[in-house]
């Protein structure tokens, strides 16, 4: 995954559907004293398995059941196939669904895209790591909870890692994820609501009913859905230049990767043919990414393992799609060259439906969608430099007709994107400094208090990579994932969480020569913070030379 033209080696629930209160943040998991040494002058031939400073997924205590969806050796691109049978002895309803991915690689390999889909619903979309010669071992979890629906009858598995093995590429990635289900603790008697509004937030916190794919890319809902959204897992990905779609530029432009329209990327989704949600795709690093892999042997940057769908709250379309046939719904990457592929986007949709209604009827009452600005400038010299600005805003409401009264839905999504691309000539020096908002307001409005969530998310990418004298390559780069969510009924705020995930790196290689004489040294560091009115989680990593000299937790 080479950005420089002279370079041949390559490179959460707290966001959810749910409401901004999601479960307490969890305790860091401990890390053994015997995992920190003194770092090497440079890398080995081996480092710390990959690791972040994401909290871990909680596991309810109690009863468990785990079942195994796939174990396979990937060596190619054919998928793994299999079957998929509900957990025996914990029931059809559980408290919790945890996924868990175990991997392990030795030898030379590319970092390679995967996914896993149950019933054709995709549950995992993930990256791997970059190995050493003596290999290396890494796992990730994933709360599941959201896809019971799915769990709960027998289905067709899918899982592929598309990799390739040769005399240079030597890495085989072997897998094995298996699923965790905590059954439900009985409920309670308990008092009879007496706001509409409640019930609204109960039922939007709680896991959907079903869990719906397209066929041939249309979507038939329930007669009685109240609440539906969409999650794409948008991946600009597949070797191309849409795998750092941040660094493209105009075709007048002199540099390796062009789009006609510049950098700017949108997913937008549509209800046929009507515009019905936009949202910043995550510009996403992977374990290659910006010419330097020893930037990534242990810390990978933030959702590489765990990559994160964008989410589209349909319900001002429920009046339309609950009417028993099927509607077109389409997916598009703004900004991608039209006839060029290089992004991936399945599409899940989430619905939960009135138990009490065998039909629930509504209206869109407003879709107001702004111009999409673009534009990029392009200024030559002996330094060229491309300046980026765009954004684009969208408002839709539509109302529900339920068995417990009206409930009226509005969602504002307002896009901004900023960057500053600089390079030579030849590309020795290259360099982005960029800034993606994406910001999201959801009301809620019934026969109680309006219930608000709104959501900031704000994206960030700095770093340089030059080739200097000896083919010496050095990048210098850091990520921020940040998002603030505020929950408020009736004007008062009930719930609050922030997010600010930062990755930093500096790493030195000799380009171009065989990897025994590359004399990489490398510095590396992730802090990961969420807090709120939940509670507390801030961890932070250090590596150098790939060995794990820090670990400070501050909760």
């Amino acid at each position: 995954m080479s950005m420089l033209a002279g370079a041949t080696l390559v490179a959460s629930t707290l966001l959810g559907a749910g409401p901004a209160s999601a479960a307490r943040p969890p305790q860091a998991p401990a890390i053994p004293v015997a995992g920190l040494a003194d770092p090497p002058a440079e890398f080995g031939t081996d480092w710390h398995d990959p690791l972040t400073a994401a909290p871990p997924v909680t596991h309810p205590t109690g009863k468990s059941c785990e079942v195994t969806v796939a174990e396979a050796q990937f060596r190619d691109f054919t998928p793994y196939k299999g079957t998929y049978a509900p957990p025996r002895g914990c029931g059809d309803r559980w408290s919790k669904v945890v996924l868990r991915l175990d991997g392990k690689v030795q030898g030379r390999q590319y970092d390679r895209l995967g996914y896993l889909h149950i019933g054709g619903v995709e549950v995992l979309r993930t990256s791997t790591p970059q190995p050493s010669p003596d290999g290396i071992e890494w796992s990730v979890e994933k709360d599941v909870t959201r896809y019971g629906d799915t769990f709960r009858e027998g289905h067709d598995v899918e899982m592929l890692i598309g990799n390739v093995v040769d005399d240079t590429y030597t890495g085989i990635i072997d897998v094995k994820v298996t699923l965790t289900f905590y059954p439900a603790e009985k409920p309670a008697a308990t008092k009879t609501a007496t706001k509409t509004a409640t019930k609204t937030v109960a039922k939007a916190a709680a896991a959907p009913d079903r869990v719906l794919t397209l066929q041939d890319g249309t979507l038939t809902t329930p007669r009685n859905s109240e609440r539906i959204v969409a999650e794409v897992y948008a991946t600009g990905s597949g070797g191309g230049c849409e795998e750092y779609w941040y660094l493209t530029v105009p075709d007048a432009a002199p540099y390796s990767c062009k789009a006609g329209d510049g950098p700017y990327r949108e997913v937008q989704i549509e209800v046929d043919g009507k515009l019905a949600g936009i949202a910043a795709p995550f510009p996403t690093v992977w374990t290659g990414g910006w010419s330097n892999p020893f930037l990534w042997y242990v810390i990978p940057g933030p959702r590489a393992f765990d990559i994160k769908p964008v989410e589209y709250d349909l319900t001002p379309f429920a009046g339309l799609l609950n009417d028993g046939r099927p509607h077109r719904i389409d997916v598009s990457v703004v900004g991608v060259p039209e006839g060029q592929s290089g992004w991936s986007t399945p599409v899940n949709v989430l619905v939960w439906q009135d138990a009490k209604s065998t039909r629930v009827t509504g209206k869109l009452t407003a879709h107001r969608a702004g111009d999409l600005t673009n534009s990029s400038t392009y200024t030559p010299g002996s330094e060229h430099r491309l300046d980026t600005g765009a954004g684009h805003r969208l408002t839709v409401a539509g109302y529900v007709d339920t068995s417990h009264g009206r409930v009226t839905t509005t969602v504002d999504r307002e896009l901004a994107a900023t960057s500053v691309h600089r390079w030579t000539d030849g590309e020795s020096a290259d360099a982005l400094k960029g800034t993606w908002t994406d910001d999201e307001k959801v009301t809620v409005d019934g026969h109680g208090p309006a219930v608000t969530t709104r959501t900031d998310r704000t994206y960030t990418m700095d770093g340089v990579t030059t080739l200097g004298a000896g083919d010496r390559l050095r990048t210098v780069l850091s990520l921020g994932d940040r998002a603030s969510v505020v929950e408020t009924r009736g004007g008062r705020r009930t719930a609050w969480s922030r997010l600010d995930d930062s990755y930093a790196g500096d790493a030195t290689y000799t380009a171009n020569v065989p990897r025994d004489q590359r004399h990489a040294v490398g510095t590396t560091s992730e802090r990961y913070r969420l807090y709120g009115s939940d509670g507390c989680y801030d961890r932070r990593l250090v590596t150098v030379q790939g060995t794990l000299t820090g670990v400070r937790d501050s909760c």
